[in-house]
């Protein structure tokens, strides 16, 4: 049930956060083990002239750059997992930018499951076996 949000400088391109949104998906699938039909992802663009990097805009130079933030539950990936995720991340974000800052960011937050959750639910409360 992970919920990505990701932004990324640049005027706003539905065919882009399209292709984006399921890139995501499928990395958040195939290397966090998260369940692809409970994955959401919100987009942001942000004008390159108001993202800066070392005090400069984006807008003085040919990279773009994108801070992507999944949550998942608290203990349900490992070091490894979540190294390899970053890594893909980037390399995919490259790719579909045409070329990034490497002052590009990924946030994997690891939320307990006592205050995460969807549909009213907690993640702790999902897990939780009947006695």
């Amino acid at each position: 049930m992970p919920y990505l949000h990701i932004q990324i400088s640049g005027a706003a391109d539905t065919a882009l956060a399209a292709r984006v949104a399921r890139q995501a998906t499928e990395l958040t699938a195939r290397l966090l083990g998260k369940d692809a039909a409970l994955t959401a992802v919100a987009i942001d663009f942000i004008d390159p002239g108001l993202w800066f990097i070392g005090g400069r805009a984006l807008s003085e130079g040919p990279l773009r750059s994108y801070h992507w933030m999944v949550s998942i539950t608290d203990e349900t990936n490992t070091r490894g997992e979540k190294a390899a995720y970053l890594d893909a991340v980037h390399r995919a974000m490259a790719e579909l930018l045409g070329g990034v800052a490497e002052h590009s960011y990924v946030h994997v937050a690891d939320l307990r499951a006592n205050a995460y959750g969807y549909g009213g639910t907690t993640q702790a409360q999902r897990y939780a076996v009947p006695a």
